[in-house]
C-alpha cells in the first residue's frame, strides 16, 4: 500500500552535522561554566573563613595592646613614675582652608598630601619630614594623631580621652566614605575584591586587613594610604569656631589637635 504522504517524519529527518556540534559546544561550554561557578563559590568559602579568622586575629592584637597598655600604667604607678605613651605612628590631616592667597611652598606640600580641596582628609604617616611639612601648612589644615584607644576594656583606671575610641574612627571613615583609586577611577568600596585586586600582592585582601595597615602604620602603609581615595568630608555639625582661622589651643580650628581630632571626625563623617 503506498504512503498516504510523502512529507517525511520527525525521526526521519537527519539532523545537520554543524548542528551537532553546535550543541555539543554549547553543553561542553555549560558544563564548564557550572564547573567553574562551583569552583569560585568553594574558593569564596575558603576566602572568607580566612578573613574571618583575620579579623579575629586583629581584636585580639587590639586588645593586647590596650592591655600592656593599662599594665605599663600600673607599674609606672606602683613604682611613683609617670608612664609616657609612644609617639604617635599616624596622623589624619583635613584641610579646612582654600586656594586664596597661599605661597607656592604650602600650596605645593597640600598637593603632594592630596588635599586639593576644603574638608578633604588623607591618614599620614608620622615622619620626620611629614611632620615638618604640616607644620608648614598648619594654617591650613586640622590634624591629629590615630592612638591606641581603651574602647573594650572597663577596669577602673582606664583612660577616659575626651573623643571616640580612634580605631572606631578610622574604621567609621573607611566604611562610611572609603573610595579606592582604581585605574585612576574613584570607586566605592562595596566589595572586598576592589581592595583585593589592588593591594592583594601586598597581602591586603579586605576592608579589615585595610583597617590594620592603616591603624598600626604597618610595613605597606605607603601602598594602602595611597589606594583610599582622599576622604570627602563635610562641614562639622554644629560649625566651625568662631574664629577659624586661630590655632586649637587659642580657639580656632586649625592646628595639632592631638586626640581631639577623634571629635571634629566624627562632626564631619
Amino acid at each position: 500500500m503506498a504512503p498516504s504522504t510523502t512529507v517525511p517524519s520527525a525521526s526521519a529527518v537527519e539532523v545537520p552535522e554543524t548542528l551537532l556540534k553546535k550543541r555539543k559546544q554549547t553543553e561542553k561550554a555549560r558544563e564548564e561554566r557550572l564547573a567553574a561557578a562551583a569552583a569560585a563559590r568553594k574558593a569564596q568559602k575558603a576566602k572568607r573563613t580566612v578573613l574571618f579568622k583575620r579579623a579575629e586575629t586583629y581584636v585580639q592584637e587590639y586588645e593586647q595592646k590596650e592591655r600592656e597598655e593599662i599594665r605599663l600604667k600600673r607599674v609606672a604607678r606602683a613604682a611613683g613614675d609617670f608612664y609616657v605613651p609612644a609617639q604617635p605612628k599616624v596622623y589624619f590631616v583635613i584641610r579646612i582652608r582654600g586656594i586664596n592667597e597661599i605661597a607656592p611652598k604650602p600650596r605645593k606640600i597640600l598637593q603632594l598630601l592630596r588635599l586639593l580641596q576644603i574638608n578633604n582628609g588623607v591618614f599620614v604617616k608620622a615622619t620626620k619630614a611629614t611632620q615638618q611639612m604640616l607644620r608648614l601648612v598648619e594654617p591650613y589644615i586640622a590634624y591629629g594623631f590615630v592612638t591606641f584607644s581603651f574602647h573594650h576594656l572597663t577596669y577602673t583606671d582606664r583612660p577616659r580621652p575626651t573623643s571616640e575610641p580612634n580605631l572606631k574612627s578610622v574604621r567609621e571613615l573607611i566604611y562610611k566614605r572609603g573610595y579606592g583609586k582604581v585605574d585612576k577611577q574613584r570607586i566605592p568600596l562595596s566589595h572586598n575584591a576592589v581592595i583585593e585586586e589592588a593591594l592583594g600582592k601586598y597581602d591586603i585582601l579586605s576592608v579589615e586587613d585595610l583597617i590594620h595597615e592603616i591603624f598600626t602604620a604597618g610595613p605597606n602603609f605607603k601602598q594602602a594610604s595611597n589606594f583610599l581615595w582622599p576622604f570627602k568630608l563635610s562641614n562639622p555639625t554644629g560649625g566651625w569656631r568662631t574664629r577659624k582661622f586661630k590655632h586649637f589651643v587659642q580657639g580656632g580650628d586649625f592646628g595639632d589637635r592631638e586626640e581631639n581630632i577623634n571629635k571634629l571626625i566624627r562632626q564631619m563623617n
